[in-house]
């Protein structure tokens, strides 16, 4: 561990800025959501705003840990902190605390710590490393395999966890990949397969396959150029292949509480019983939730003033379900805003991302940016309902100390190696 003591250095600022703002708006909603006493105990650390409370100030001495570590050292140990990363993983199965049906947690004392939260960052720098190497092509076939490979590893592991939530994150890879040059029909095959999946859940094979058909020889006969007809009818049939195989992987490879949420989602349900009967059992938290959002109106009721939030109607609110305090408390207007710092947030990064100057930290850029967009739209999407419920948290909002630390760490990484490319002009 190398330190840079020799040099002045300059830190983005505006990122810290909005990563503080985050930080702190987010521990009023925990406190708002967890709190079961008119008085107010800051420092209860049986309470999950006390224990955040805590945590937050243990991040400002990690902060100042990672700025404190040479920039070079991030890069050039890379493979090693990756390797000590999937090791983690792999030890959950042998040593791994099982939480709400997912071995994904370490017991350390009366703490728990998930490596998963860290493995993003392990996974982002891996990435960055291999991409950036001279040896390596991503327009090649077997260097984008290996590309893959770094994400589908830690993706892979966490899954046989039982944490899908998580396991999707790692698809947010394919955009910093992209970015730096990696042919578009693999996110053009992501996408078409995301959406016939769906539409063959909803509307079945056949329609699906027919649609498909029309769509495929509506653009061969109205292009220019006629290409040979070979190529829509392979598509076709492998659009004819998905849709039928759709249903079987949906009956029989999924697990009854990701149907249930995929049927509620799609409307796929039509029996109004079994509605009713969804909503009050595995959907409870989503009913609860949109209720809550709803009844925030456009100002909100105001700080734990929230009827729905401090009557605890939904069910470990401060966690994944966070959102929704800032729906009812501070209504449209505070959610919106919400909103609004995320988003600079990613624009900042991205903007900071452009003008590095080496591969590897334009890419770890990249990384941390598709990251937080993806936990982002995912939970609040989720909260909203506007996609199947996911167990991912809010990131820098949701209580919890190791996705606050494994956030903090995949920023402030980021921030070290972008004020090396300050004191490099």
């Amino acid at each position: 561990m190398l330190r840079e003591t020799h040099r002045h250095y300059k830190f983005d600022w505006i990122t810290i800025f909005l990563f503080l703002l985050l930080v702190g708006f987010g521990w009023l909603n925990i406190l708002s959501a967890s709190h079961t006493t008119e008085t107010i105990d800051y420092w209860n650390f049986s309470e999950p705003y006390g224990k955040q409370l805590m945590f937050i100030f243990l991040t400002l001495g990690l902060i100042v840990l990672v700025l404190s570590i040479d920039s070079k050292f991030y890069e050039r140990f890379s493979s090693v902190i990756y390797i000590i990363s999937m090791l983690s993983l792999v030890g959950l199965f042998l040593f791994g605390k099982n939480v709400n049906g997912a071995t994904s947690w370490y017991a350390i004392g009366g703490m728990t710590l998930q490596p998963s939260e860290f493995a993003k960052t392990a996974t982002a720098l891996a990435v960055a490393k291999y991409v950036s190497d001279m040896n390596t092509d991503i327009h090649k076939f077997k260097d984008q395999i290996q590309s893959f490979l770094l994400f589908a590893i830690p993706a892979i592991l966490v899954l046989l966890q039982n944490d899908a939530g998580s396991t999707i994150v790692y698809a947010a890879f394919i955009f910093v990949l992209y970015r730096e040059g990696l042919p578009k029909i693999y996110l053009i095959l992501g996408i078409a397969i995301v959406i016939l999946s769906l539409f063959s859940l909803k509307f079945g094979a056949l329609i699906t396959s027919i649609v498909a058909a029309i769509v495929l020889f509506a653009n061969h006969f109205f292009t220019r150029k006629k290409p040979s007809l070979i190529q829509p009818i392979l598509i076709l049939l492998a659009c004819i292949v998905l849709s039928s195989s759709i249903k079987f992987f949906y009956q029989n490879v999924l697990q009854p509480h990701q149907k249930d949420r995929i049927s509620l989602w799609l409307r796929l349900e039509k029996d109004p019983v079994k509605l009713e009967v969804m909503k009050k059992t595995f959907a409870y938290n989503l009913n609860e939730s949109e209720k809550a959002i709803s009844s925030g109106g456009v100002t909100g009721k105001g700080f734990l003033e929230g009827t729905r939030t401090t009557g605890k109607f939904v069910p470990e609110q401060h966690t994944d379900y966070i959102f929704s305090t800032v729906g009812e408390e501070w209504g449209f207007l505070g959610s919106s805003m919400v909103v609004i710092v995320f988003v600079l947030l990613l624009i900042r990064i991205l903007h900071l991302a452009e003008l590095q100057k080496s591969q590897f930290s334009r890419m770890y850029g990249y990384g941390v940016a598709s990251i937080f967009f993806m936990h982002f739209m995912i939970n609040v999407g989720m909260v909203m309902g506007l996609i199947p419920t996911i167990g991912i948290p809010l990131p820098l909002f949701s209580y919890g100390g190791s996705g606050l630390w494994g956030f903090t760490i995949l920023l402030f990484i980021f921030i070290k190696l972008d004020s090396n490319r300050i004191n490099e002009w």
